[in-house]
């Protein structure tokens, strides 16, 4: 079967290859370059730790009361794009216990093998930079610590068990934080992968399997022939014919269904990070800073901050009053940070929202042909991997990694 993969991050990457691997001809269309999107940006974590959906209670009244601090870890701006409000109000609407509580289970079983798939990665010969230094979810407060505990029956129903620290035993287990980080929760099972060697491996086992990776290269149009997709005019007007499509875009996979006449809500929410290299301090594990919502991530070389989530920005410009929060945050928690030497240009991006929070991954409606495997918001290095099993198991022969009602929860025809 001849499938035109659109879109070259991680998600479409591994989709490319998992399709491969079951005998598809693949050809993957990305308007920049591969990787060089949120999957550039993202915090190089395979997070199960931090698996809980964006929607949850009261995070939206939250970011409505941080929206006059242009500095705050969530921000909604008021001067947004056409069909963001219709967006943040049926996010709203999922801002509900019943809701986070389904959400974060369907994360936590489609991210189950994420470990186990990136092993097989490499045994296969897919060569990429990967640690397994766990994860320490660093807390100011108590109240911070318990509101996090509340979730923890979901992580350990899962098989997730981590360890409670307090006071001394949290500067054990990372001695670079000063004494204002008082509580933690350290998950020994989260890994760190560098995304572009993630891109650059996958790439090269790609060219090997024969895959056709158009780089540069934006797509004009999609030619429907009744209720199928059967080319794909790219914008210098080349046709490429195709059996089946599958759009994984990000933010601008929403469009491209559009064209196809369905409907899915999949929106910008822009994130930050800054690499230092050489670090500014060194590291036993990584952390996410949970009060500031700041990840730090020690990898080979380098270290990187990554933070934020700002709704309803149209573009990926730095905005220096963010970055600078992030900066602060990393400062005031580490005992040694000096005065950041080593700081790279720092980077912004928008990563596929959905308002319930879950991906989009299956057989659109509307085309009986064309696919869709987008929307992972802040997930998408850490549900890559199992995202692209089930889609080439959907493809291929109709199997499914997921049962009947979870796959229900993340079908495109869901909205």
């Amino acid at each position: 079967m001849k499938t035109v993969i659109i879109g070259g991050g991680v998600v479409g990457l591994t989709s490319a290859y998992e399709l491969a691997l079951r005998g598809h001809t693949v050809t993957v269309i990305e308007a920049a370059g591969c990787g060089a999107g949120a999957s550039h940006g993202n915090a190089a974590k395979v997070a199960i730790s931090e698996s809980t959906p964006v929607p949850a209670p009261g995070v939206l009244l939250q970011g409505i009361r941080w929206m006059l601090r242009p500095d705050s870890p969530l921000s909604i701006r008021p001067s947004i794009a056409p069909g963001y409000l219709g967006f943040l109000l049926r996010m709203a609407a999922h801002c509900n216990a019943r809701d986070f509580e389904a959400g974060l289970d369907l994360h936590l079983r489609l991210g189950e093998d994420a470990n186990d798939l990136f092993d097989e990665y490499q045994t296969q010969g897919i060569d990429f930079e990967m640690h397994n230094r766990g994860v320490l979810l660093a807390f100011e407060t108590r109240e911070r610590f318990d509101e996090h505990c509340a979730s923890l029956p979901a992580f350990e129903a899962a098989g997730h068990h981590p360890q409670r620290l307090h006071d001394d035993a949290v500067r054990e287990a990372e001695p670079a934080l000063r004494d204002r980080i008082r509580h933690g929760l350290f998950f020994s099972d989260d890994r760190q992968i560098e995304p572009d060697s993630l891109t650059a491996g996958l790439l090269a086992k790609l060219s090997a399997l024969g895959v056709i990776v158009r780089e540069n290269t934006s797509v004009g149009r999609l030619v429907r022939s009744g209720d199928a997709v059967t080319a794909v005019v790219t914008s210098d007007a080349e046709v490429i014919t195709t059996d089946a499509i599958v759009i994984s875009a990000g933010v601008p996979s929403g469009a491209l269904a559009k064209q196809l006449g369905q409907n899915i809500p999949i929106y910008s929410g822009k994130g930050y990070s800054i690499d230092y290299s050489p670090a500014p301090v060194q590291l036993r594990t990584s952390l996410t800073l949970e009060d500031a919502r700041v990840a730090v991530t020690a990898l080979n070389g380098k270290l990187r901050l990554a933070g934020t989530m700002e709704f309803g920005s149209t573009d990926d410009n730095v905005n220096e009053i963010r970055v600078d929060a992030i900066r602060r945050a990393a400062r005031e928690a580490f005992r040694e940070w000096g005065d950041g030497r080593g700081e790279l240009a720092p980077w912004a991006g928008s990563r596929p929202m959905t308002p319930d929070g879950l991906p989009v991954i299956g057989r659109l409606d509307s085309v009986k042909n064309a696919y869709i495997n987008s929307g992972h918001s802040m997930l998408g290095l850490t549900l890559a991997p199992g995202s692209a099993r089930l889609l080439a198991g959907l493809m291929t022969d109709g199997s499914s990694t997921l049962p009947d009602e979870l796959l229900a929860r993340v079908s495109p025809n869901r909205f």
